[in-house]
């Protein structure tokens, strides 16, 4: 059992202490009403019940079972490697691959099929996050780096902390931008609501985005985009566009599904990812090519009105 100790921020005041609890431990509702009827969460030293509505500034105290995930390496769980040394491993991520267990979740993920592969891996870092430094959601593909040594996954986070890695997406979204580039600057945070989801808060933690429009189509009211992350918080991109009116296309969860150019999926591809090695410091840039499901919805959005389409580069996509 593991004893967890939280204050209710401001955004969850006036919660339902089951709604607040599952937000607070980043859990189902059900797993916090579990929680509160077997009598292991308390507000103030009281008992919480599950319809008692929280305070901001109240500490609530939650003992929450160990969850045992038994991590099995396999082999069929499919992606590719594009570099590898002793201390490091850049994947480039399928569409439709978790990247590490969770709940309800222990198999089939990319840290499954990187114990299969790279089995001294195993006790690098988080336990069942084997190696894993930064992630992508399940629908977005492209570059991420994983550690293989315990040295290079000390380094690597504090480089994540530093932004010293530069991670650049591609994604197509909905309307057609007057301006080239923009920055996004804003707050993300849990939402109350929805523990599933993001949504943009002024308690949540600091979020940038950068973005440059490479081409629209003024008739299938979409943009081909560039971005830049200075942070990376959860769904950042997808929160982000979505709060300026600019939904990724296919993302079913911020926006809508079924539009022109629909790839089925999440229109998210991180397409480049570059920093100094954690032990030689050598400077390595990597570049993921575009899949063909997202190819081939470029082209089906036809020849654009403005721009061309290409990366930052000049490359054609």
């Amino acid at each position: 059992m593991t004893h967890v100790t939280v204050t209710v921020p401001l955004e969850l005041d006036g919660q339902r202490a089951d709604k607040a609890l599952s937000v607070l431990l980043d859990a189902s509702r059900a797993v916090a009403r579990s929680i509160i009827d077997a009598g292991d969460a308390q507000a103030d030293g009281q008992p919480l019940s599950p319809a008692q509505k929280l305070k901001a500034g109240t500490v609530v105290v939650a003992t929450t079972p160990d969850i045992d995930v038994e991590l099995l390496p396999e082999e069929e769980v499919r992606f590719d490697i594009v570099h590898a040394d002793d201390d490091v491993l850049i994947v480039d991520k399928p569409a439709g691959l978790v990247v590490h267990p969770g709940t309800g979740r222990a198999s089939g993920t990319l840290v499954n099929g990187l114990i299969s592969r790279y089995p001294e891996i195993v006790g690098v870092g988080q336990d069942s996050r084997w190696g894993i430094v930064h992630r992508l959601d399940r629908d977005t593909s492209g570059l991420l780096v994983v550690a293989r040594s315990e040295e290079a996954y000390g380094r690597l986070v504090d480089m994540m902390k530093a932004r010293d890695v530069s991670r650049r997406y591609l994604s197509v979204v909905q309307g057609v931008f007057t301006n080239t580039i923009g920055t996004i600057d804003a707050p993300i945070g849990r939402d109350p609501e929805n523990p599933t989801r993001m949504h943009l808060n002024q308690a949540g933690r600091p979020a940038r985005t950068h973005y440059r429009r490479l081409a629209d189509w003024s008739q299938g009211d979409a943009s081909l985009l560039s971005v830049t992350l200075e942070t990376g918080r959860t769904h950042q991109i997808r929160v982000h566009m979505r709060s300026i009116g600019h939904h990724i296309l296919g993302d079913g969860v911020y926006g809508r599904r079924g539009v022109t150019g629909d790839p089925g999926r999440t229109w998210l591809h991180a397409r480049q990812l570059g920093f100094d090695h954690p032990v030689t410091a050598m400077k390595m840039e990597f570049v993921s090519a575009l899949p063909a499901d997202l190819s081939d919805s470029l082209l089906s959005l036809g020849e654009p009105a403005s721009g061309e389409i290409v990366d930052i580069n000049g490359e054609v996509l």
